[in-house]
């Protein structure tokens, strides 16, 4: 992805002004996505997200220029805005319907486990296809992304969700319901916790993996033809270590608990970004498990915010949440962006990750933000 914008003649203030533009639209889109998620059904929010992703991959691969990608961004955002907090409002309430909703971080551990093994596959294939054309893997994803919609076709909603007396679901009762639910103290330091700090900076992983990669692995005397297939089978390995996190994640969260996961995971994750810039060898493993790590990060918090949350209004307030997100992590893109030009993307990543254990400790020293 980052090697085809690059590719393009892209700078990595441009990328970064790309994910910046993603994630405002990202904040102006998640309310009123969220409500149609709530208001119209999970499903058919989902239905929509996935046939404009689908269309908009299709778009990027055939894009040359960056304000073209900016415009396809916008339409990216907007596919994900759909489905963000559909996906769980969906299997949260559809756990709901046997009374196992307590599983969630389960089946969506191992929902995320089945993706990434087919998506270990996937990168096997897109790395020799990606050094036969960067915009090949875009075409074949945006392929596969709509056959999701023909699986989508097949799902019913969730009895829970029936149930609920959405007729009467104004916006403006969603957004009161939405503030209920993020006046809870509880939540509102979470919030800041996960979905401000520890999320912002995670992203910043995931943007500078490709061109990180590509440095070390041509310093360790890697011919550079041959960085696109062996980048292929990083992200097969990558996603092989997520799958395995991800398939015990319900196991993680009954040896830790979701209190001390939390407690612990933004020093270690800090450290060992700030590690990476002294041994950049070390980006290597790093970037190998921090996937995985995301996921069952990002799983627990559905599990501990939809816990904290009801059925009506559910899609908008997991929106809600994201939009915080999206908002937040755009200084950091932006910040990155130019610190990558005129530094490293390796100090950018080590910056991002000296204010994650600040402001981490500083928020736990203000307040616990994850309650039993």
């Amino acid at each position: 992805m980052y090697l085809f914008f690059l590719a393009q003649g892209l700078t990595f203030t441009q990328i970064a002004i790309l994910e910046a533009i993603y994630n405002l639209t990202t904040l102006f889109g998640e309310m009123p996505t969220g409500y149609i998620g709530d208001r119209v059904g999970r499903r058919t929010s989902l239905l929509i997200g996935t046939v404009l992703i689908s269309v908009t991959l299709l778009g990027i691969g055939l894009a040359g220029s960056f304000l073209t990608l900016a415009v396809l961004y916008v339409c990216w955002s907007m596919g994900y805005n759909f489905r963000s907090g559909s996906e769980d409002a969906w299997l949260y309430d559809a756990l709901t319907d046997d009374l196992s909703e307590d599983e969630f971080a389960h089946v969506r551990g191992r929902g995320e486990s089945a993706s990434l093994a087919v998506g270990a596959g996937a990168a096997i294939v897109g790395g020799y296809l990606g050094r036969v054309d960067l915009s090949y893997p875009w075409f074949v994803a945006a392929s596969v992304t709509g056959l999701g919609a023909i699986v989508l076709l097949t799902l019913d909603e969730p009895e829970t969700y029936e149930k609920t007396n959405t007729d009467e679901l104004s916006f403006r009762r969603t957004v009161t319901i939405a503030k209920e639910a993020l006046s809870q103290r509880n939540l509102r330091a979470f919030i800041l916790y996960y979905y401000v700090l520890y999320a912002a900076v995670t992203y910043l992983v995931f943007i500078f993996l490709q061109p990180i990669f590509r440095t070390i692995v041509v310093d360790l005397g890697i011919s550079p033809d041959r960085v696109e297939s062996l980048l292929g089978w990083f992200y097969a390995a990558y996603s092989f270590v997520g799958a395995i996190l991800s398939y015990y994640t319900g196991a993680i969260k009954d040896f830790f608990g979701i209190r001390m996961w939390f407690f612990i995971l933004p020093f270690i994750v800090g450290a060992a970004l700030i590690g990476m810039y002294f041994v950049p060898v070390l980006a290597l493993p790093t970037f190998l498990v921090a996937r995985g790590l995301a996921d069952v990060t990002r799983t627990f918090a559905g599990q501990y915010v939809n816990d904290r949350i009801e059925t009506l209004g559910r899609a908008t307030v997991l929106s809600a949440m994201a939009m915080v997100s999206g908002l937040a992590v755009v200084p950091f893109q932006l910040g990155s962006g130019v610190i990558s030009d005129y530094v490293s993307p390796l100090f950018a990543l080590a910056i991002g990750g000296a204010v994650l254990i600040v402001g981490s400790g500083v928020i736990l020293l203000w307040e616990t933000p994850v309650d039993e």
